[in-house]
């Protein structure tokens, strides 16, 4: 019987980082590195675990993802990265497996892989299709609109909406937020999708803990399909996936932001006409859009069945 390969999650005390633990403790294929409390957070201890793994999942701030991954570099050990700090940096391989027909093959022998955000791979799987078949100029003003449970903004983020006593404590049942038009998933979006410029991305969180929609309208009249040709693209691309669908007619009640909580997939739907469209992606934003990507990526690196402990 084959060794257990190695996976230390630096940083598993935050909102991803929980959510993958979650994920790996309960697998009996792998062998968690786990630092006890009082060294969390210790550089040598973290160095130690670090070059002791197999595979490193980073859940940090970019900063210290940034040392983190120079350090693992150092010691051999392949990492996936689940901060901003490397996706749009060269060298690494980008986390999302359905993206085009060799990804796969290229995150399975990545020693460097960025997990992507969760509005960037919805985005990105709307529009990279679309754009890479010609169905989208590259110089189309995109806007995107989004809303995501609050687990997204991370622990200060969910104490501010679990916690009514706190003098910053957000009482808004849905808040709009990056109103300077700066988005940390723009760079990645813009990159992935293959647009030629930053689109606008109007993101929101709303008073609930997780699942996220996110959409973008188009005018058809400058484009060369209608909706039913968008849509077309879309199941191609995807075809045969198993946690990317594309949907013909969603009911109404099955778009709410939360369906596809606790797993790992993402849907994708058509709306429109002859003359407008609209592109939506539902996903769990700690599922696709971070956590459960980042377990589909581990997986592939370590030649296992990509969907192992997902769902």
């Amino acid at each position: 019987m084959s060794a257990k390969a190695k996976v230390f999650i630096d940083g598993e005390a935050g909102t991803t980082g929980l959510e993958i633990r979650g994920r790996l403790m309960v697998r009996d294929d792998l062998a968690l590195i786990q630092l006890d409390e009082s060294v969390r957070k210790d550089p040598d201890a973290r160095r130690e675990a670090l070059a002791a793994a197999d595979v490193a999942i980073l859940c940090l701030p970019d900063d210290a993802a940034r040392e983190a991954a120079s350090w693992a570099s150092e010691a051999g050990t392949r990492i996936i990265d689940a901060s901003t700090a490397h996706r749009v940096a060269e060298g690494w391989t980008y986390g999302f497996p359905e993206y085009d027909k060799d990804q796969r093959a290229k995150i399975a022998g990545a020693a460097r892989v960025a997990n992507p955000g969760c509005y960037a791979v919805s985005s990105v799987a709307l529009l990279n299709p679309l754009v890479a078949a010609g169905l989208l100029p590259t110089d189309y003003p995109v806007t995107i609109f989004g809303i995501s449970g609050y687990s997204g903004g991370g622990k200060g983020l969910i104490a501010r909406f679990e916690d009514e006593a706190r003098d910053d404590a957000i009482t808004d049942k849905v808040q709009l937020y990056a109103l300077g038009l700066d988005h940390k998933h723009l760079p990645e979006i813009q990159k992935y999708s293959g647009l030629a410029r930053p689109p606008v991305l109007a993101p929101h969180r709303a008073a609930y803990y997780r699942g996220m929609l996110v959409e973008i309208g188009l005018d058809l009249a400058s484009l060369p399909a209608t909706a039913d040709g968008l849509r077309a693209q879309l199941i191609r691309h995807y075809e045969g996936e198993r946690f990317v669908t594309v949907s013909d007619a969603p009911a109404p009640e099955a778009m709410g932001p939360e369906a596809l909580n606790e797993t790992n997939g993402l849907a994708l739907h058509v709306l429109g006409d002859d003359t407008h469209a609209l592109l939506v992606a539902q996903l769990d934003n700690l599922g696709k859009g971070a956590s459960g990507q980042a377990v589909q990526c581990l997986n592939l690196m370590l030649g296992l069945d990509e969907g192992t402990g997902l769902i």
